[in-house]
């Protein structure tokens, strides 16, 4: 009986890890939204899992805050409340910052040339215009993984686990409150730009400051008091130059 259990073990770690991801899916596309009531049943199927699997996955998504069982309701996905807001952007600021300490010392040259063109490609192609949702997608992609990146540099397994869950409450809180639009692409970008540059420049004050920013702005956008005057501020202080960009991508 042992030997069996043993056998089975890794297999439904591995069907809860597909429900997990597939969970972490449904919010990353925007396919579940904060304070939406699902049933059991319902769950099962947008997330393709066998109901064992999805009843195994509530304790943990419960644990994490990124669901919570209402009596006679069903399975709500988390609410978005200033508390919540608050919570999730304070420790999102708290851990970026120690990565981007180190990520300023640890990431290449080349590396960071990549990033840099990455963000400069989406900054030309919003210039020359429609911003299309695609656009924005692509966008949110970069603007994200230069984040991921930087946490898992530092090879935290630990860290890493707690700022993916967090990321998903910044999700949950972004799909409610506030998304990348056409109308804070370019200055979310160039505070990018801005951090960019500070890591190229390996200058560790520059880069916290610039990603202290950055957090605030996102922090302030879903609160719905816009911080792009202070982009602008920002921007006139540490420009970047978008002079180039034909020249850079020809």
């Amino acid at each position: 009986m042992q030997t069996t259990k043993a056998m089975n073990a890794p297999a439904k770690l591995s069907l809860r890890a597909r429900a997990y991801e597939n969970f972490r899916q449904q919010i990353l596309q925007a396919n579940v939204v904060p304070g939406q009531f699902v049933s059991q049943r319902e769950l099962t199927q947008l997330l393709d899992m066998p109901l064992g699997a999805v009843r195994e996955l509530i304790p943990r998504l419960e644990a994490e805050g990124l669901l919570r069982t209402v009596p006679q309701r069903g399975l709500q996905i988390a609410h978005v409340d200033l508390n919540l807001i608050h919570n999730a952007f304070q420790l999102r600021a708290m851990l970026e910052r120690e990565a981007a300490l180190h990520f300023v010392k640890a990431v290449s040259d080349a590396d960071l040339l990549l990033i840099e063109r990455s963000h400069l490609a989406i900054v030309e192609a919003a210039k020359q215009g429609p911003i299309t949702d695609d656009l924005l997608a692509e966008a949110t992609s970069v603007d994200w993984g230069l984040h991921d990146l930087m946490i898992d540099t530092l090879g935290n397994e630990l860290i890493s686990q707690t700022y993916r869950i967090n990321s998903l409450r910044v999700r949950l809180i972004h799909l409610e409150r506030s998304t990348l639009s056409a109308e804070i692409l370019l200055p979310a970008m160039q505070e990018h730009l801005n951090l960019i540059s500070s890591l190229k420049a390996r200058d560790a004050a520059a880069v916290a400051e610039h990603l202290a920013f950055h957090i605030h702005s996102a922090h302030q956008r879903v609160l719905g008091q816009d911080r792009r005057v202070q982009a602008r501020q920002s921007a006139a202080a540490h420009p970047v130059d978008f002079s180039n960009l034909q020249t850079e991508f020809s």
